[in-house]
């Protein structure tokens, strides 16, 4: 297998240093895309705002996270063989650590063509990092040292077209989900020992049956990929959290539903948004919604609490929606962006960004980056007219979401992972 390859030449020392800001999980520390504290530059190129580049020898979708000026990226081999983890240095591209943390004999096939085995992104923390791998397996390990401190991998779902949700921590809490097409639970780690404190099956009755009563493509209508996202609301936290055919809302810290809503698809990858108490959760496959839910509410809400509903083509499949300041931003895979009132679900405007887009954006509250699949970044100005401030291009497109480090953006393509800096 290859190393990790410093591609020479892009270094750019400006002697500003990189600050040892946390980006801590999948769409950062408000589970959300919220960029705050930030100065991210708002043009680049191969050549211009490039602090480094190495190359990475595994393919993984996972977004980086960055804690101490470190940063952690997973990969695995092509068939699913062999996970490994990688730290790289925020401020010079240099490899800390290169490590193999399982292996499989036999994996199951993907059958999936924008899934990988190495999609789940990390959870870091001071100290300590968590890589995730779905059912193949889960590891806390020393950020100073590289050592393994444990590991888990007996937490077991048949994914069937690969893992794809990302671990959420929570207080003492590592949280992971398991929606397969075998089974359907939640779970909740002690972060520092790895035993489980809670387990939360689905319980869902799914409507996939065929006239045998035999769930329908293996059960492929019952799994699902979506990150939980933590929401707090009158001092309450909940983690709200999309399964196949149903929006589920858990008390983070004991696993207990609080509430949910049933729907008619399947498959979510979508991860939901909130703002002032409202959920904002795309239902999944066939046909998806968009719902805006009243997180109040307890047990059964679907006829009661569901506030304002949007269907049609360009509800997104993959890329998670923003909220800023009473507007929901949702961009759908086939590159149509549209800016919603969060109160009424009206469309205030739509526009094509042009290409797909698998990868979330992110935002700083002014302005808002979307990662294309050619390498084509959009830079858009929030608010309720459509203003593009930069369009940046690299060479190899973008699977997995970008994370932020102080003023500096973490970007991994398909085949690289870029330092970009403004000078």
């Amino acid at each position: 297998m290859k190393r990790l390859i410093l591609v020479a030449g892009l270094i750019v020392m400006n002697g500003t240093g990189i600050a040892g800001d946390s980006w801590p999980c999948f769409r950062g520390p408000t589970s959300d895309g919220t960029v705050t504290d930030s100065k991210m530059p708002l043009t680049w190129s191969e050549t211009n705002n490039v602090r480094w580049k190495i190359a990475l020898p595994l393919a993984g979708w996972s977004t980086p996270v960055s804690q101490d000026n470190q940063i952690w990226v997973t990969g695995a081999t092509e068939k699913g063989n062999n996970f490994f983890a990688y730290c790289v240095a925020l401020e010079t591209g240099k490899v800390l650590f290169e490590k193999q943390l399982f292996t499989c004999a036999t994996p199951e096939p993907l059958m999936n063509a924008v899934n990988g085995y190495a999609s789940p992104s990390g959870a870091i923390e001071k100290g300590r990092v968590y890589l995730h791998f779905g059912s193949y397996g889960t590891a806390c390990l020393d950020t100073g040292t590289g050592e393994v401190l444990w590991k888990r991998d007996d937490l077991k779902c048949r994914h069937f077209r690969g893992p794809g949700s990302s671990p959420i921590l929570y207080k003492n809490l590592l949280i992971l989900t398991f929606d397969g097409i075998d089974q359907q639970y939640v779970v909740a780690l002690d972060k520092l020992t790895g035993k489980t404190v809670w387990k939360s099956d689905r319980n869902i009755k799914f409507n996939d049956l065929n006239e045998k009563g035999e769930p329908k493509g293996e059960g492929d209508f019952r799994k699902g990929f979506a990150t939980p996202h933590i929401m707090t609301f009158n001092g309450k936290d909940q983690l709200i959290s999309p399964a196949s055919t149903t929006i589920i809302s858990l008390d983070p810290e004991t696993g207990k539903e609080l509430w949910r809503v049933r729907s008619k698809t399947h498959t979510p990858a979508v991860s939901a948004v909130s703002e002032n108490g409202i959920v904002f959760a795309v239902t999944g496959h066939g046909p998806a919604e968009m719902l805006a839910i009243n997180s109040v509410g307890r047990g059964d809400i679907t006829d009661t609490h569901v506030l304002w509903r949007m269907g049609g083509k360009d509800i997104p499949v993959t890329p998670s929606p923003v909220v800023i300041k009473g507007l929901l931003y949702m961009l759908a895979d086939h590159g149509i962006l549209n800016c919603l009132d969060v109160t009424t679900g009206k469309v205030i405007w739509r526009e094509s960004l042009g290409g797909n887009f698998i990868a979330s954006p992110i935002h700083d509250g002014e302005k808002i980056y979307f990662f294309s699949l050619s390498g084509k970044t959009l830079v858009l100005r929030a608010g309720r007219t459509f203003e593009k401030l930069a369009e940046n291009r690299l060479d190899v497109g973008f699977m997995a979401s970008p994370a932020v480090s102080g003023n500096t953006l973490i970007l991994r393509t398909k085949t690289h992972l870029y330092a970009i800096e403004a000078k």
